[in-house]
């Protein structure tokens, strides 16, 4: 690697109940990996950051990451809905938050919002010009695409983001090249 990229290995943190059920996140913990199952392994890193989540954490731990908290890599905030059941909500309102970016009926954070904070978090780790791991949730990963590919918000929910899974970008200035690993760690 050259010393003038950035090399940003986002990995989603791995599978949870909410996700499982399709519920609205909380701050639950991981599943426990099925018995007999390898513990993945994360990639080489210069750097290694994680969402203040549990669920983060736990995979910053199941990966054997020391990893530092990053605030800015927290999770989408739901509001109201977190915890619940993705059924449980009138259609209207589903609908309006999966075509509509800038939704904020729930109380918490609109797509638009969270694209505004991962653009800064990505502005601000381009120069570090270093191999960086971080542990995040499928909504920050989704959103670092968006922003790499200058793709616009209503495109969210047409990237699909698997536990575990591996998403390199590489920053050289002010642009960033995408490589998604569909294939969990």
């Amino acid at each position: 690697m050259s010393a003038s990229v950035t090399r940003l290995t986002l990995i989603s943190h791995g599978m949870t109940a909410a996700m499982r059920t399709a519920r609205f996140p909380a701050d639950e913990p991981l599943d426990e990996l099925p018995r007999g199952a390898a513990s993945p392994v994360a990639p080489r890193a210069d750097r290694a950051l994680a969402a203040p989540e549990l669920r983060a954490a736990a995979t910053a731990t199941l990966l054997a990451l020391g990893a530092t908290t990053e605030p800015d890599l927290r999770d989408l905030d739901c509001g109201d809905w977190a915890g619940r059941p993705i059924d449980a909500l009138e259609p209207a309102e589903l609908t309006a938050w999966m075509s509509d970016p800038g939704y904020r009926g729930h109380g918490g954070e609109a797509i638009t919002d969270l694209l505004d904070r991962v653009r800064g978090w990505l502005e601000s780790v381009a120069a570090d010009r270093c191999r960086i791991v971080a542990i995040t949730h499928p909504a920050v990963v989704r959103a670092s695409v968006l922003l790499a590919l200058a793709a616009p918000p209503e495109s969210f929910w047409r990237i699909d983001i698997q536990p575990l899974s591996a998403t390199t970008l590489h920053g050289r200035g002010a642009a960033w090249t995408v490589r998604h690993t569909a294939n969990p760690l």
